[in-house]
């Protein structure tokens, strides 16, 4: 079901109206190559860590904690994160996240042992929450409302491409030449991301600023006064909250698992997080690159259906047992065509579900909508990565990854009640 909005007077407003540099501005620029460099360092050590934990000893529910622990420190930023941004944190969360996201990352080649890897897991978290939250938001402020689509899509990207090459890369160069330098290199990327994201400010010649104050900068939604608050934010933003939630579990499954049973084929798993990677950069820039050309979200219920589909066909090639012999051709092709057609659903429903939240919390709102997506999908990854550890040590695979599938199949039917369509005026041809 649609929702259109009253519209504003500015709300069709040219980029000279607004006084934004919008999607060419050297500003938005800074944000995408931070966000970009800032989270290699994330997508290299995600998969990492859990197999490291697992040559310390820790069994798949505690290589799954690693990142659990790491997602409930994130989670528990992200909510305090609307208020830190209502008072002027635009300017500073993300350079600072990006620092204590990326500093602590070379600590993890100290030790395997499964304690220390926690307590730096914890910490990282704190400031992957800082840039998650920012960055989203500050993608939706720093253009006029013509194109949000397109710049939700191109942080999507940023945040999507490097891992097409990171995700598996990593993976690959920890067991070619170890994981110490994998930990010290994605270490690096933070402060350079902090730098990057710091000029934000003194960008275009100041016009950026208001963006980075607690200012409505756009007529990119709702007025303050009819912005929902309480309650009535969270009803609003329930059902996408649940679309980002229930994927971004299943996603855990493929990130933080799918290296463990397939050590032995290195270059299966490598391939395989890279087909999800780009598809999931591919399914989130179409996504936004559609809502800005017609209006309104188009690809909810496809991308739900690819994305249970996908799942489904890697749920096959485990159920088959994998172990740690060389799987055949077909248990790879199930691995490589369920990881492809996943990645698109999934990231399909990252671009549509943040479009969906930042519209119906209204401008004033823009913070707390990023927060609350945010919290899906790393609550998500973090419940995806200790429950699905468990189901997998009382279970195997095959039944753990199973009901991810069922899962996705059954809140196909919430997406024909979902959306958004933004009123005329605001529609990029």
């Amino acid at each position: 079901m649609t929702r259109p909005r009253p519209s504003s007077s500015s709300s069709a407003a040219p980029d000279s109206d607004t006084g934004l540099p919008g999607l060419r501005g050297r500003g938005f620029a800074l944000l995408i190559a931070a966000t970009a460099i800032g989270l290699c360092g994330f997508a290299a050590v995600l998969p990492l860590v859990p197999l490291w934990a697992s040559r310390g000893g820790a069994g798949e529910f505690g290589a799954g904690t690693t990142t659990a622990v790491f997602m409930l420190t994130t989670v528990l930023t992200q909510l305090g994160m609307p208020w830190l941004l209502d008072r002027g944190a635009y300017r500073w969360s993300f350079p600072v996240g990006s620092l204590v996201l990326g500093l602590p990352t070379p600590l993890f080649a100290a030790t395997a042992d499964l304690g220390p890897l926690i307590l730096v897991s914890a910490v990282r978290g704190i400031g992957f929450g800082m840039v998650t939250v920012a960055g989203t938001a500050l993608a939706a402020r720093l253009v006029p409302r013509a194109q949000v689509g397109r710049a939700t899509g191109l942080y999507g990207l940023a945040v999507g491409l490097p891992q097409v090459v990171i995700l598996p890369g990593g993976v690959a160069v920890a067991l070619a030449v170890g994981f110490g330098p994998v930990f010290w290199v994605t270490g690096a990327t933070g402060v350079i991301a902090a730098v990057l994201a710091s000029g934000i400010w003194s960008a275009d010649g100041g016009r950026n600023r208001p963006a980075l104050r607690s200012i409505p900068t756009t007529g990119a939604s709702t007025s303050h006064s009819d912005a929902p608050r309480g309650l009535r934010l969270w009803a609003a933003l329930a059902s996408p909250l649940l679309m980002m939630l229930l994927v971004a579990i299943s996603a855990s499954s493929i990130v933080t698992f799918l290296a463990i049973p397939l050590e032995q084929a290195a270059w299966l798993v490598s391939a395989a997080l890279a087909v999800y990677a780009l598809c999931v950069v591919v399914g989130r820039w179409t996504a936004g690159a559609l809502y800005d050309q017609y209006g309104r979200t188009v690809l909810l219920m496809p991308a739900m259906v690819s994305g249970a589909l996908g799942m489904g066909l890697v749920t096959a090639a485990m159920w088959t047992g994998t172990g740690s012999e060389q799987p055949g051709p077909v248990p790879a092709a199930l691995i490589l065509g369920g990881a492809a057609l996943f990645g698109l659903g999934f990231g399909s429903v990252q671009n549509d579900t943040v479009t969906i939240m930042l519209d119906r919390a209204g401008t004033s709102g823009q913070g707390r909508a990023s927060a609350v997506w945010n919290i899906g999908y790393d609550a998500g990854t973090g419940a995806g990565a200790m429950g699905l550890g468990l189901l997998i040590q009382l279970l195997g695979y095959g039944p753990a990854f199973a009901v991810t599938a069922v899962a996705l199949l059954a809140l196909v039917p919430l997406t024909l009640r979902t959306g958004v369509q933004r009123p005329p005026g605001t529609v990029h041809r």
